[in-house]
């Protein structure tokens, strides 16, 4: 029996690795990855590149450092197209800045301009399949619809979605997107994001490619089943971190961080209380997880965290007269549900308060709420703020940028099942062309 050919993917604006973690632990191989941030991409490096069991193939000509897609293209455009042929799939979530429904939506951001580059580099791999993660306000309209006619060059739908589809239609393949919510695919969170899943087909007929995006949705349900997680339920913030509370506990020195003068709580390898938490403690070895950093928050801050948690209704953000009534203007401030999924995690530390106890929550408990394994390590410091903000990607933000693991699983499984169906009815029709032919020759001596 011949064995069954590994998919090959390349991870661009990959961040700290989510993405392609997921796709690994899913049996795809990653050849490179692009990240434009030193602190996402030696995060990346460490865990994918540098060690454990899912090290890419990098190639010698690439430099293992953080660059920009536009340096990608303007240094090794010829190595790049060598490869073309050798890559099967292409996977990245584009800056979503730009387009997202909780900033200003300009579409004349510079940010919009890396999908640009992205279908550039699809021009020169010209991989079997696409895969583009991004916010669900990837496909609303723009507001200024002159601006956005002016930067689509005429395309007639007003969304980046919609563009990119047309644009990669035009490239031959079938595209099909869509918003889901990661808790369907065993994360905690209620994370809402747009899905775009493209296929090139092999026969040049679009017709025989099916409805991709489709048929990940109609996985959801059999992928947490297959994971011995909830299927009448999603999982729950508690679910994911009560192993990491603190309460009781007599707190260490912390022994990752950057700045002295923090403490974690210690780790007790052998509490398990959930079928999740089983999963991520997988492959730990019973060795701490990094980035249990523990906030010093000072007397009134904890005393407006519990003010907060009194009044705000978990998993919601705080409404206008909660705001007023606990003092704040801050708008997205959430407390979670100890008994649903998570808000979604996002870059800012105190956007979220714990369920229990009144304290932000650590790197490492918003790594769980996207599903990144506690063996995988998160590099650099731990926060940044003041102008740095726009030039750094420490920790947090690392972890509120990424792909939750658990769903690019779930895509790369359903890649890998179409990639070797696809490959199968290919090696069928040579050798019935093959058979064919030799009836043919046959009948000629004859």
């Amino acid at each position: 029996m011949q064995k069954k050919k590994t998919l090959r993917f390349v991870d661009v604006f990959a961040g700290c690795g989510g993405l392609s973690l997921g796709l690994s632990q899913a049996g795809c191989r990653g050849l490179f990855a692009v990240e434009k941030s030193p602190l996402a991409f030696a995060t990346l490096k460490h865990n994918l590149v540098d060690n454990g069991k899912f090290k890419f193939d990098w190639p010698g000509w690439l430099p293992k450092k953080a660059m920009t897609c536009e340096e990608l293209l303007a240094n090794f455009s010829d190595e790049i197209g060598k490869l073309a042929g050798q890559v099967d799939l292409m996977v990245g979530g584009p800056p979503c800045q730009g387009f997202s429904t909780a900033g200003k939506r300009d579409p004349a951001d510079p940010r919009n301009k890396m999908t640009e580059q992205y279908l550039s580099l699809v021009g020169l791999l010209n991989p079997q399949f696409i895969v583009i993660e991004n916010v669900s306000g990837f496909d609303m309209e723009f507001e200024n619809e002159v601006g956005l006619d002016a930067l689509m060059d005429g395309a007639k739908e007003g969304s980046y979605a919609a563009y990119i589809s047309q644009r990669l239609t035009a490239q031959g393949y079938k595209v099909t997107y869509g918003v889901v919510n990661c808790a369907e695919f065993g994360v905690p969170q209620n994370r809402y994001r747009l899905i775009m899943l493209c296929e090139l087909p092999k026969n040049g007929k679009l017709s025989t490619v099916p409805n991709l995006f489709a048929r990940l949705k109609s996985k959801a349900f059999g992928f947490r089943k297959s994971k011995a997680l909830p299927t009448d339920s999603y999982v729950t913030a508690s679910d994911a971190i009560s192993d990491l509370e603190i309460s009781g506990l007599e707190l260490i020195s912390c022994s990752d961080s950057d700045v002295a003068g923090f403490k974690e709580a210690p780790y007790d390898a052998d509490i398990i209380f959930t079928s999740y938490q089983k999963i991520m403690r997988r492959g730990s070895l019973k060795n701490p997880p990094d980035s249990r950093r523990l906030p010093n928050h000072k007397a009134e801050t904890i005393e407006y965290f519990k003010k907060v948690q009194s009044v705000c209704t978990p998993g919601t953000s705080l409404s206008v007269s909660q705001r007023r009534e606990v003092g704040t203007k801050k708008h997205s401030t959430s407390v979670l549900g100890r008994n649903s999924p998570s808000p979604t995690i996002t870059t800012l530390p105190d956007d979220i308060i714990h369920y229990a106890e009144p304290r932000i929550l650590t790197v490492r408990e918003n790594a769980r709420l996207q599903s990144f394994p506690d063996w995988f390590s998160f590099k650099g410091k731990y926060t940044t703020g003041g102008k740095l903000r726009k030039f750094e990607c420490p920790r947090y933000t690392q972890v509120g940028n990424a792909v939750p693991p658990l769903l690019a699983e779930a895509i790369g499984q359903l890649l890998i099942r179409r990639f070797n169906s696809v490959a199968k009815s290919r090696k069928r029709r040579a050798g019935s062309v093959k058979n064919k032919v030799k009836r043919l020759l046959e009948n000629i001596k004859d």
